[in-house]
């Protein structure tokens, strides 16, 4: 790719690869013959939008997008601007151009058409097509009708959602430090065997997982006895393509939701080793959960609504970090949310040493009002 002209690059591209994803084209409809849905997708062919724009600094000089926030994502990013409607597409790419010849590409989408994997994918396929490939090199497929039917648990809370306002969390950039993941799976290994008689171990993303929620817990957590009883959810995110045999190149979504209880006390005073164990058990849950229905109490649900929640994202694994449109893969990729309802976290990718991989995991998160941001950031702060 030319570095001079990295936006019509993409432009090109992208209108390439929507030959193979026609249905990213289309247009959202509504159902007029029943079912379990109230949308489909049409493929009307109407595109998807697209925003070429310049920014007279440097990506050093906007810190590659860390905190402090040099220039707002807002900026940087083509969005819905609320409710997204029938009429609006389904996705939208913004390419920003730099003084410094390097570029960034924000891509919004409604998540109907796609979930993370997918939408991965086809940027994937973007890039492919960007390099001069004749045509993607995984085939996409829309339609998987082998899929069983996946329990969500968005199903149990939407009606009490439905009328849910946009809430401004506040933005928090950070990066869980390498030697505080290695302490902790360290430590959960010399416990000895595990109940199947395995040494344990965890997993990068348990760690990450178990550090977020224990620090956000304390942030918002008062000491009195009856408010350290009260729930803390966690839910976090889960691509089930390989647990329900899904079509290679399969990109709608194949996503469920995985739920882990347990009360504010014991996340926010507990062992960072027995968080973990709780995110581990919580991962092992998925199979039973796959096998349904999502039951929930009303307590439960109230829980799930409210403040207390965190909900938890990693887009590690997925793809997003390999769209190379010719310079090679991205300095760096995060995650932004145009509106928060729920308090949210999303673990991104690891790219270069541009996002700080080298130190650590890179977490962006939505998840604490501006009146606990500073206790949200002292509690990551001491993860050493």
């Amino acid at each position: 790719m030319s570095s001079t002209e990295p936006a019509e690059t993409v432009r090109r591209a992208l209108s390439r690869a929507l030959v193979h994803y026609h249905p990213i084209a289309g247009r959202l409809a509504a159902c007029t013959g029943g079912g379990d849905s109230d949308f489909q997708i049409a493929c009307t062919g109407e595109g998807v939008a697209f925003v070429a724009a310049t920014a007279n600094c440097t990506l050093e000089d906007a810190r590659f997008l860390h905190t402090p926030l040099a220039i707002p994502l807002a900026d940087l990013a083509f969005r819905y601007g609320g409710r997204c409607r029938l009429s609006d597409p389904l996705l939208m790419v913004q390419v920003t151009e730099f003084a410094c010849g390097g570029y960034v590409v924000a891509v919004t989408w409604n998540h109907t058409v796609a979930d993370g994997f997918g939408v991965a994918q086809f940027l994937q396929a973007v890039g492919e097509l960007a390099r001069g490939f004749p045509s993607p090199s995984v085939v996409p497929v829309r339609y998987d009708g082998s899929l069983p039917e996946i329990p969500q648990l968005a199903t149990a809370v939407a009606p009490r959602l439905a009328g849910f306002e946009h809430i401004d969390f506040a933005y928090t950039d950070v990066t869980i430090p390498w030697s505080f993941i290695n302490r902790v799976k360290a430590e959960l290994f010399q416990q000895g065997p595990g109940h199947a008689g395995g040494q344990l171990s965890c997993s990068t993303f348990e760690v990450v997982a178990a550090a977020i929620w224990q620090c956000r817990t304390r942030a918002i957590t008062k000491r009195a006895a009856d408010i350290l009883g009260a729930p803390a959810p966690l839910v976090f995110t889960v691509n089930v393509r390989n647990r329900v045999g899904a079509k290679n190149g399969y990109y709608g979504n194949c996503i469920m939701s995985q739920l882990i209880t347990a009360a504010s006390g014991a996340v926010a005073d507990g062992n960072i080793v027995e968080v973990v164990k709780l995110v581990k058990r919580g991962k092992e849950m998925i199979t039973s959960t796959l096998e349904g229905p999502v039951v929930l109490d009303e307590g439960l649900v109230d829980a799930l609504c409210g403040y207390g929640l965190l909900v938890l994202t990693s887009w590690g694994g997925i793809g997003m970090e390999d769209m190379d449109l010719g310079g090679g893969r991205p300095a760096r990729v995060i995650a932004n949310m145009e509106t928060t309802v729920l308090p949210s976290s999303m673990i991104c990718p690891p790219c270069s040493t541009k996002d700080g991989s080298r130190d650590g995991v890179n977490v962006i998160a939505f998840c604490v009002r501006e009146e606990h941001a500073d206790r949200f950031q002292e509690e990551l702060a001491r993860l050493r």
